[in-house]
């Protein structure tokens, strides 16, 4: 499985700290309890939008590639904050970046990755894909796709737990759907992901589970693959 959370999640809403201990201790909490009590394999993505978000910064005249390299350099600090409570919780954890920064992570090698994984330890891929225009979304599918995951798990931190067919926030009528094909989701233009990674998910035939990441217990119902929010496929 690859759990891909948004650095968003990890902010704290009742201050303006960027990492919100609580939150990445429940996370860690869950993905170390479920390791313990299953054999399934965990490899996680996250985001780096509580620190910095590389349109934002193209929109205040910063170049974008350089905007979004700096997106990738938090998408690692988060990856480090996770580490650190995953071990806290006993759950040995490798930290793998797309771009080289060996005094604090490996480099991605995705054989290594894979023989971490075998050996019960959690891969954190950060730095997305090491390469600017793309959200981490994107670098989700694709290293689900080659380390051959079930499943690429969509954690959302809206309050949203799943798929609908408008947003329920604005619309309070629309309809959450229990499972939707690619092709409806790239029809309706539902963006439960950016559209490069969800081509790219119908293209390899992997399955995208988009969940309530925020909702306890959700994160260790969706590794043991309990049907919960939408599945796309």
């Amino acid at each position: 499985m690859v759990l891909k959370l948004s650095g968003e999640a990890l902010a704290s809403s009742a201050s303006d700290e960027t990492i919100d201990a609580a939150v990445v201790e429940r996370l860690a909490e869950e993905v170390a309890a479920t390791r313990r009590e299953s054999d399934v394999e965990i490899a996680m993505v996250v985001g780096g939008g509580n620190i910095w978000r590389g349109r934002d910064g193209q929109a205040s005249g910063l170049d974008r590639a350089t905007s979004d390299h700096m997106g990738m350099l938090a998408t690692v600090i988060n990856a480090l904050a996770l580490q650190d409570a995953l071990e806290r919780h006993g759950q040995p954890t490798r930290v793998q970046s797309a771009i080289q920064m060996a005094e604090v992570a490996e480099p991605y090698i995705r054989r290594r990755a894979m023989r971490h994984l075998e050996k019960g330890r959690v891969v954190i891929f950060a730095a997305g894909m090491g390469n600017p225009y793309f959200t981490t979304d994107t670098p989700a599918a694709l290293r689900a796709a080659e380390i051959g995951a079930d499943t690429v798990l969509k954690g959302t931190h809206s309050g949203v737990d799943g798929v609908y067919s408008a947003d329920p926030r604005v619309e309070p009528q629309a309809t959450r759907f229990e499972e939707i094909s690619y092709d409806e989701v790239l029809a309706r233009d539902l963006r439960v992901m950016d559209l490069t990674a969800i081509t790219f998910c119908k293209d390899n035939r992997l399955p995208i589970l988009v969940f309530d990441l925020m909702r306890p217990g959700n994160v260790r119902a969706a590794l043991l693959g309990e049907r919960i929010g939408t599945l796309v496929r």
